[in-house]
């Protein structure tokens, strides 16, 4: 008979990660990104702790990762420790482990409860280039005007088709503005940038930029020659009354 494998103690300690993911790093899938942050961990000599049985892997949990091709300032994970260490600490040395594009930008001591659940909705900018604002803006009117657009995506269980409409918060034509990274930016001299600012409540399926872009398609013609790009300024708590999404983060900071 196999002999059972040790039993590994609880982590004594539980810290949750905010992290971005910039530039050309943003096409690191979230299995890439997982395999990149172990490492990391390893690197820095953070004191990860580990699950029980014969195949023990570290006690690194994701949360709300975005798809593949979409920058982010707001990435999240938890990450299970054997000792205690200082968050500020382990901030530094997982950034300098890390390769530039993928950017560890905050460490809290988990306050318990559920990360996942904290992550009810995310803030997207997503820019069209050689798209008119006065365009786009008729065509989130109408867009929002109606109470249903079912848009279809390939999923793993095949082509699968739902309401787009239902996780719209908040959807409107911006200025360019400072807020972001560079990564998600039009391409230069591709001219005029139609940028659409919107809070999509989280679900299942989870509804995705390209989503609402399709739903724009369909209820207004609305397409753009060059590839859209789509980043996360935010996720986190809705306020759905403001149409705002709030930080994970606060309550771990108020209860340090």
């Amino acid at each position: 008979m196999r002999d059972q494998p040790e039993q590994q103690a609880p982590p004594v300690q539980r810290l949750r990660v905010r992290y971005a993911k910039r530039g050309r790093l943003r096409f690191t899938s979230h299995r890439d990104f997982s395999r990149a942050f172990e490492r990391a961990v390893a690197r820095a000599r953070v004191p990860v702790a580990y699950s029980s049985g014969f195949h023990r892997h570290p006690r690194i949990s994701y949360a709300g990762a975005a798809p593949t091709g979409a920058a982010s300032e707001a990435e999240y994970l938890e990450l299970g420790l054997s000792q205690e260490c200082d968050p500020a600490e382990v901030r530094r040395s997982l950034d300098e482990a890390l390769p530039p594009g993928l950017d560890v930008l905050d460490v809290v001591v988990s306050a318990g409860g559920s990360l996942s659940d904290l992550l009810e909705a995310s803030l997207w900018r997503t820019r069209m280039p050689d798209l008119g604002a006065e365009d786009a803006q008729e065509a989130v009117a109408g867009f929002l005007a109606v109470d249903e657009v079912l848009v279809e995506r390939m999923t793993k269980k095949g082509l699968r088709s739902f309401d787009c409409r239902a996780a719209v918060v908040r959807l409107a034509v911006v200025p360019e503005g400072p807020e972001g990274s560079e990564g998600a930016r039009a391409p230069a001299g591709s001219g005029t940038c139609a940028i659409l600012e919107m809070v999509l409540r989280h679900g299942t399926p989870t509804v995705r930029p390209d989503d609402v872009l399709a739903g724009l398609r369909s209820t207004a013609g609305l397409d753009a020659s060059l590839a859209p790009t789509h980043e996360r300024l935010a996720q986190g708590p809705l306020d759905t009354e403001a149409g705002t999404v709030g930080d994970p983060l606060v309550l771990n900071r108020d209860t340090a």
